[in-house]
């Protein structure tokens, strides 16, 4: 594989990865509620959901979901729900009266890391922009000789790099601003914008075409 193939990946998945979605709306929730471990948590599960649509892209099973509609669909709305669950839970969590009434505990007595992990991974495995990507552009830059999986594993691993330090430098920053941001006044606008953006992408989802 060419050194130029790679730059070439990486620059577009790094405009992937920095580019707003669910996994950044999710990262700025997760830390001033649950602290800086549990949104490692949440990144680790964002890698694992990058090595699941590499694998299915390498096996082709993403072509299947491409060319039948039912299975496209089936998987286009259990994304669009699961989002649009999140984005309510979080809304309802906005207008709620305890939010008003204390600073908010540190959630890492509520949300294990192994919860947090399965936030990130299914956040991450059901955004449709990061399936559309692997099933649009990834496959052109997988070498067609001998070689192809090594190759694609290499592009994995780099779109997962890309992600850790963006988001790990995302949680650094936040983490800095985290007693700030436990203030109730700011947790519900948080969790309010955090609903509606999520509620937004899943709906966004429902209404996706292959």
């Amino acid at each position: 594989m060419s050194y130029e193939l790679i730059l070439s990946f990486a620059f577009v998945a790094a405009l992937l990865v920095m580019s707003p979605g669910p996994n950044g709306v999710l990262i700025a929730k997760t830390v001033p509620t649950s602290g800086r471990t549990a949104a490692f948590a949440n990144v680790s599960g964002f890698i694992a959901a990058f090595f699941l649509h590499g694998t299915l892209s390498i096996l082709g099973i993403s072509i299947i979901l491409v060319h039948s509609a039912e299975a496209f669909f089936v998987v286009k709305m259990l994304g669009a729900a699961y989002l649009f669950w999140i984005g309510l839970k979080a809304l309802r969590s906005a207008f709620s009266k305890n939010v008003l009434a204390t600073k908010v505990a540190p959630a890492r007595r509520k949300r294990t890391l192994v919860k947090a992990f399965g936030e990130g991974f299914l956040t991450n495995a059901l955004n449709p922009k990061v399936s559309m990507f692997y099933l649009a552009a990834f496959p052109q830059f997988i070498p067609a000789a001998e070689g192809a999986l090594a190759g694609a594993t290499l592009l994995v691993v780099i779109h997962s790099a890309i992600n850790a330090l963006w988001f790990g430098a995302m949680i650094l920053l936040l983490s800095r601003v985290s007693e700030a941001a436990q203030k109730p006044t700011f947790q519900r606008w948080l969790k309010g914008i955090t609903g509606a953006v999520f509620m937004g992408f899943g709906l966004k989802l429902a209404t996706l075409r292959p």
